[in-house]
């Protein structure tokens, strides 16, 4: 069997993924997630890929400035990208009002690093939106979609997804406190959202635990 023979399932899968999940998805976060960026906030969006979602809230939003930082920038990127780590943003502590962080956490081997990182440099907000290992074959499901929807590209993928309870407990530990928290995220049509979605993602809001 040739390589391009054994590609062919995977591109195929990875083309109804594009039609059928990608413009849904970034329509679905840009609603939700400008709803939670204060106002005339500037904001860093880590892992902002091909700064697509960024653009969509800022569309919405006119007061908010987004620029973007990523490990692999892209040249068509529709915001500005900087390049980083993956592991030390290289902005000094408080310098973002707000810091959005869509799934990218759980692509790392360990997320409470850059998660740490995230709230260091943001001023007074952190929006997240990540996966949840809850529920009935979480684990098998997240790990299918995210092979699905990211292996074509060569993002990392470790798998590392954290149930309810460590997120929270990441936030407390860092000295911030979820503001916000909404496990009801239709980023999937049905009947893909029967097994891609019920309780496997989350959208929160968070603030310093000292405000």
């Amino acid at each position: 069997m040739t390589n391009a023979l054994r590609r062919l399932p995977e591109e195929l899968l990875g083309r109804v993924h594009t039609r059928v999940v990608h413009s849904r998805r970034v329509a679905v976060l840009a609603n939700m997630l400008a709803a939670l960026i204060p106002a005339d906030a500037r904001c860093l969006d880590v892992g902002s890929g091909d700064g697509l979602l960024a653009r969509s809230i800022m569309d919405k939003r006119p007061d908010v400035r987004i620029e973007g930082i990523d490990v692999l920038p892209r040249p068509d990127s529709l915001i500005p990208v900087a390049s980083f780590d993956g592991k030390t943003l290289p902005h000094a502590d408080a310098s973002f009002d707000t810091v959005m962080v869509c799934d990218v956490l759980h692509h790392c081997d360990d997320p409470l690093t850059l998660l740490r990182e995230v709230c260091r440099v943001a001023r007074t907000g952190v929006v997240i939106k990540d996966h949840l290992r809850e529920g009935l074959l979480a684990q098998t499901r997240l790990r299918l979609m995210d092979w699905v929807g990211n292996h074509r590209y060569g993002v990392a993928l470790p798998y590392n997804y954290w149930k309810r309870a460590t997120w929270l407990d990441a936030f407390h530990s860092l000295g911030w406190v979820s503001q916000t928290w909404d496990e009801q995220v239709p980023l999937y049509p049905w009947p893909v959202s029967v097994f891609c979605g019920r309780s496997l993602h989350f959208v929160a809001a968070l603030r310093r635990a000292s405000l």
